[in-house]
């Protein structure tokens, strides 16, 4: 069937965190990682089913679940992976919580890429570790890996994992395969563990193609562990499903009696359903989408480089999320942000959110109707011309 992508739907008043958390009615959101389209049809309809059933008690995962999930791999991205690798997790952050649990002392140091997804800092504090930052180069508008600094880093015995965000978020790089295989065989040098955020493996531009960390080595199989989720691609945040892939089943085990410990293993009814409509009845939507958002992409191009050439954007090549350099404008991103929620009812992401190096950035999310994407720009045109 055909989507209309172009369908604006009024979320207000749905308890949506994008669009009722303290927002006004003319304030227009564009911050959080959540889509403003309906999911695909075959997720609807098997949703509905399950509703009509009428009864929701405690839910166990179907095989079909696991063995979805694995199709998935090999259909979308030629990488085969066995059902029981899996590990259920009610989310990814709680998934990346309970392996630092697993595989950590308090005190020990967790290793990021910064900037990057901000919840990688919430979750190493939690778990009363330290935080070690690998930041990222920013030439020219592309995100690149300082690998002597991460070496360097990685050799301190006291790192003990290093969350890799692939493709990155907020930068949209898809790591390239000797990329990963360089991060990799440093990883297993020192014998740190990798853990690998993949949750916006599906949404690749175009042209493009994600590569799964663990298939560039197969020593890494062993070595690593992947959280992925439909949340992202099929705009399921709410249901909260997620999944852990370790090929080890000594980690298996050590991941799945921390997330028992903390309880994020529990599935519900709905998250399991979607996830299983969406992995084998959804590809037909997302086919639709992907060239959807790289037309609201052009747009965004197009539209900053005619009304604000002050503004340089890195490029995604992955994610519905666009990294802009605002510092041409010589304000801070807090109050660049600010100003675009008070004076222009944008909300938009702070970039210090993602670390100290998106100082003088911003995020936005492009995933909405192209007209609600316009709107938006307008609104930024508007409140960054009366700064000039």
């Amino acid at each position: 069937m055909e989507y209309d992508f172009d369908r604006v739907v009024n979320r207000r008043n749905t308890n949506s965190e994008k669009w009722d958390l303290g927002n006004g009615k003319d304030i227009l959101p564009m911050w959080v990682a959540d889509m403003d389209f309906r999911t695909a049809e075959p997720v609807i309809v098997a949703l509905e089913r399950r509703v009509r059933h009428g009864i929701y008690g405690y839910a166990k995962i179907p095989s079909a679940y696991y063995e979805a999930e694995a199709d998935w791999w090999e259909k979308r991205h030629h990488f085969n992976i066995k059902t029981q690798w899996i590990e259920f997790s009610t989310g990814v952050i709680p998934a990346i919580s309970a392996v630092i649990q697993a595989f950590t002392d308090p005190g020990d140091r967790v290793l990021i890429q910064s900037p990057v997804y901000n919840y990688f800092d919430t979750s190493i504090t939690n778990n009363r570790c330290e935080i070690v930052r690998n930041e990222l180069k920013n030439v020219d508008g592309r995100f690149e890996i300082d690998f002597e600094d991460f070496e360097r880093k990685v050799s301190d015995e006291r790192v003990k994992i290093f969350i890799l965000c692939n493709p990155h978020n907020p930068g949209g790089r898809i790591w390239g395969k000797d990329e990963l295989r360089q991060l990799g065989e440093i990883c297993l040098k020192y014998d740190v563990l990798v853990l690998a955020d993949e949750i916006h493996r599906d949404l690749v531009y175009p042209g493009k193609q994600y590569i799964p960390f663990v298939s560039v080595d197969e020593r890494l199989l062993s070595h690593s562990i992947i959280c992925t989720s439909p949340s992202k691609t099929f705009n399921l945040a709410g249901l909260k499903t997620a999944n852990i892939i370790a090929a080890n089943e000594e980690f298996r085990k050590k991941i799945n009696r921390s997330l028992n410990i903390n309880e994020v293993a529990e599935p519900n009814v709905f998250g399991i359903e979607a996830l299983i409509a969406a992995y084998t009845e959804g590809e037909e939507w997302l086919d639709q989408l992907l060239p959807y958002l790289q037309k609201n992409l052009n747009c965004l191009l197009f539209f900053l480089h005619e009304k604000l050439p002050g503004l340089k954007v890195t490029v995604p090549e992955a994610t519905y999320l666009v990294w802009i350099d605002c510092r041409n404008l010589g304000i801070g991103s807090k109050e660049l942000s600010r100003r675009l929620l008070e004076e222009g009812g944008l909300r938009v992401s702070d970039g210090r959110t993602y670390g100290e190096e998106g100082e003088g950035f911003i995020r936005i999310n492009i995933a909405c109707p192209t007209a609600v994407l316009i709107e938006g720009l307008n609104k930024m045109e508007k409140v960054i011309q009366s700064m000039l």
